[in-house]
């Protein structure tokens, strides 16, 4: 079995003050403490922009020698310039990147749903997406989420398989499950695999403003998840992010994942 590293989406809740935070925790000692309990995290904040150079510094800095980031890729490449003439902002991003070092498990290209306006077909998407993957510099682990759910065909992994980039699969409200795509299709195209358990945000906001505990009973959907984690393991490497929103409160959803994956 490979390593499965389970971490969450962020660190900079407040509402966790209390509940996983303890009492009195400065936000600046969010990240510390959570790399204490959890080998990696997603950075949700560089989708909105590219770090600082000091701020990612200071991620190292922060974290013991064996805890991992993963950085999703600025939206400007992936939602605004639609990895089109984007060479700067890439630039920008991994030059940010690089300061993690050994820390970098991997950078994700997170995409929104694709209407007809932005690419006329599944295919004009993927020459766009095979050209910025050869140009993608091999040294940064790369793993690619799209929401066009009728796009997740042969055709589509095999792009991500030439290009060396994980698909990532997602546990999301509109999305097909992670085990029905496994089972029907090979969903292994990189080096390691990429799970991000997303549920449904709106859910869960409709239920509370807090994300401080669980509102939501995922279970069976956290049992599938499972036994595809264990499977993936058998081969590659796997990373889990575990969002707020998949259930209400993401420590204990990986409290509920850390025990499936254990039976």
């Amino acid at each position: 079995m490979h390593p499965i590293r389970v971490g969450t989406c962020g660190w900079s809740y407040d509402d966790w003050k209390g509940v996983f935070y303890p009492k009195g925790t400065a936000s600046g000692d969010y990240l510390p403490f959570l790399a204490q309990h959890y080998p990696i995290v997603e950075v949700d904040s560089t989708f909105y922009y590219s770090p600082r150079p000091s701020m990612v510094q200071g991620w190292y800095d922060k974290t013991p020698d064996k805890f991992s980031f993963c950085l999703k890729v600025p939206q400007a490449i992936t939602h605004e310039k639609l990895l089109h003439r984007c060479e700067r902002e890439v630039e920008v991003f991994l030059a940010a990147a690089k300061l993690l070092r050994e820390k970098l498990a991997c950078c994700v290209l997170q995409f929104g749903y694709f209407n007809k306006k932005a690419f006329a077909s599944a295919e004009k998407f993927m020459e766009r997406l095979d050209a910025f993957l050869a140009a993608w510099p091999a040294e940064f682990p790369v793993a690619v989420e799209i929401r066009n759910k009728t796009w997740i065909k042969p055709e589509y992994l095999d792009c991500l398989r030439g290009g060396r980039a994980a698909f990532v699969l997602t546990d999301q409200a509109w999305m097909p499950s992670p085990l029905e795509l496994m089972e029907r299709l090979d969903v292994l195209t990189g080096p390691f695999a990429y799970i991000r358990l997303l549920g449904d945000r709106k859910a869960v906001d409709d239920l509370t403003p807090k994300v401080d505990h669980i509102v939501i009973d995922r279970s069976k959907q956290l049992a599938d998840d499972a036994k595809v984690i264990k499977q993936l393991s058998k081969t590659v490497p796997v990373i889990v992010a575990v969002n707020n929103h998949f259930a209400g409160y993401s420590p204990e959803t990986i409290r509920m994942l850390t025990d499936e994956l254990a039976r």
